[in-house]
């Protein structure tokens, strides 16, 4: 779950649908940059469906006691954030491979350094998988890999930024993952590791290098949760009750 907090709610935003985002921004990079475009379906499917393992888990978010608010998926506990990953890509791997491989490098990147015991078996676990896929489906070309995991990544981290951070937030108001902008280390064709974005106003995002064929259009689903209403009935209950918002936004070129 994506959770931003405000002063009388939670604005809480499922996993797969951030990814789903990520999909469409991916969908619309230019086919001129566009390496290796034979797997550019799989690469658009990776993008969409990287957090499918999600989906049952935050139909019923759970609430961080220590912290006082619903775990979010930075804190979401370990052994649960591992099983759901790997079923994630398990459901991936059912519809494409190369996808999978693609999700499977995703996650294992971000657990790669942790040390707890769930950590080290999934990522032991994935590293096995990729040599397996690799073997599966052929792949040669290790750089059309890697751009294609970059995009993915690139994808993740626009979405990200999106439902991060309030609508038209201040650059000191803004997620400390992007304060000093969106990171793209791994595209050579940006002159530096960071793209500049900020929010013009409360419905469009800017970006100083902007690789997309049109101005991309995404529609937010998220719920405002009541503080008041979970502490007297609880966040399941209070998650159930409260509708799905739908917040227009729009992405493009400074």
């Amino acid at each position: 779950m994506i959770v931003r907090e405000g002063e009388n709610e939670f604005i809480l935003i499922e996993q797969h649908h951030h990814a789903q985002i990520s999909g469409d921004i991916i969908c619309q990079w230019k086919d001129s940059l566009f390496e290796g475009a034979a797997y550019r379906k799989s690469v658009e499917y990776a993008a969409s469906m990287h957090d499918c393992g999600w989906v049952p888990f935050d139909k019923a978010p759970l609430w961080n006691d220590q912290k006082q608010k619903p775990y979010t998926f930075i804190d979401f506990p370990m052994p649960l954030k591992t099983f759901l990953y790997q079923y994630g890509i398990d459901e991936v791997e059912k519809q494409d491979p190369y996808a999978a491989l693609l999700c499977s490098r995703h996650y294992e990147g971000f657990l790669e350094h942790e040390t707890d015991e769930e950590s080290r078996g999934f990522v032991t676990a994935e590293r096995e998988r990729q040599e397996r896929l690799k073997r599966s489906i052929d792949v040669q070309e290790a750089a059309v890999l890697d751009f294609h995991y970059a995009l993915l990544q690139l994808g993740d981290n626009l979405s990200l930024y999106v439902c991060l951070n309030k609508p038209g937030a201040k650059k000191e108001e803004e997620h400390p993952f992007f304060r000093d902008g969106l990171p793209v280390s791994a595209f050579e064709l940006f002159p530096k590791k960071h793209i500049s974005i900020y929010w013009k106003d409360s419905t469009t995002v800017i970006m100083d290098h902007f690789p997309f064929t049109t101005p991309i259009h995404i529609t937010l689903k998220q719920k405002a949760v009541s503080k008041a209403a979970v502490a007297t009935k609880g966040l399941l209950q209070s998650y159930k009750e409260t509708p799905i918002q739908e917040v227009d936004l729009k992405i493009s070129a400074m």
